[in-house]
């Protein structure tokens, strides 16, 4: 399950062992122009025992390939390993208007943070002449020329510590299937996977190396287990307007990440209309806009059998990981329909 950032962190915390008590096998936390998400999931891992810590996501424009390393390696550490890194590019709004940084070459970056990263858990000297990464940094490239090649003082718990991608583009995509061991996708129908990702995940998998073990999509979904015709819609509802704010704001007209996957599943000008509403400051038109099976496609939310078809839609897909975000308002129903979406799964 992820953790909300704008919400009452300790207070949440305080109850994540409820979740873990019904099974909850992850808790990702969120960083885009929030609080940092590494200090937060290192009290995260003192308060739990067996949860899996998921980074969701670490830009890698606002910290280096070196620091990525020793970050992970520092929180598999203290939890005794149960860190996955999640990484992402995030978007120029952000990278650029927030962090000052400029956003160029997402793919590269991406593929040599990787390999830099993995270098670092081995213990490996770091000597790496990449195209956007030089180590030890040489008068060439700017560098003083003192520059050494280090190795990691500390002994990591594990040399391989699982990464993710967030991904979306059909290059960054294919670049997922290829070198990271988790692949996590947005606003993702599960009958389109296919048409959306098919072709890139393909070409990345051919090139993949055997020992990265198959690729495992990770999703994370809303859920909410409800007879309630009245409590079904709130839960919609959310969703509706949280995709809005993708599709439509995320972005500038041309330069959406987001609005170009709904594309792609096929929602044209449905996509095009959300963003018109969005951009116009007509948000609550634009949520209403987003097409109804696309919101419940991408959702958990109704009665127990409606959920049921879902999860094996996420399932036949190619789903590994589910992050299901309870929408219940009450922290006993939260705790009762991650405990009933655990059976479902059945792992």
């Amino acid at each position: 399950m992820p953790i909300n950032y704008a919400g009452d962190f300790r207070e949440t915390i305080e109850n994540l062992q409820d979740f873990e008590g019904v099974g909850v096998q992850r808790v990702t936390v969120p960083e885009a122009y929030s609080f940092d998400a590494v200090s937060q999931l290192g009290y995260i891992a003192a308060r739990t025992e067996t949860m899996e810590l998921q980074t969701g996501i670490l830009p890698m424009y606002s910290r280096t390939p070196t620091n990525l390393a020793m970050t992970a390696a520092g929180l598999d550490y203290i939890s005794g390993g149960r860190v996955i890194m999640g990484i992402g590019a995030s978007g120029p709004q952000v990278i650029e208007g927030f962090h000052g940084v400029k956003y160029d070459y997402p793919l590269g970056r991406a593929s040599e943070t990787a390999d830099i990263c993995r270098m670092v858990w081995r213990r490996e000297r770091l000597e790496y002449e990449g195209k956007h990464y030089h180590l030890p940094l040489t008068p060439e490239h700017g560098g003083s020329g003192l520059g050494k090649a280090l190795k990691l003082i500390n002994h990591p718990v594990r040399d391989r510590i699982p990464m993710l991608l967030a991904a979306i583009g059909p290059k960054n995509v294919e670049l997922a299937a290829e070198k990271f061991e988790e692949f996590q996708p947005f606003l993702y129908h599960p009958e389109y996977v296919e048409a959306a990702f098919g072709p890139a995940l393909a070409a990345g998998a051919a090139k993949r190396d055997p020992e990265l073990g198959p690729l495992q999509i990770v999703v994370q979904t809303a859920a909410r287990i409800t007879d309630d015709a009245a409590e079904e819609e709130r839960c919609l509802s959310i969703v509706r307007h949280h995709a809005a704010l993708y599709i439509g704001g995320m972005g500038a007209r041309g330069k959406n990440f987001y609005n170009s996957l709904v594309q792609r599943y096929g929602y044209v000008d449905e996509a095009k209309l959300v963003q018109d509403l969005y951009l116009d400051g007509r948000k609550d038109e634009a949520a209403a806009a987003v097409p109804d099976d696309l919101v419940r496609a991408m959702s958990l939310i109704g009665p127990r059998s409606v959920v049921a078809e879902r999860v094996e839609a996420f399932r036949a897909s190619g789903v590994g990981v589910l992050l299901a975000a309870p929408a219940a308002l009450t922290h006993a129903e939260r705790v009762a329909d991650m405990a009933i979406l655990k059976e479902l799964i059945g792992q």
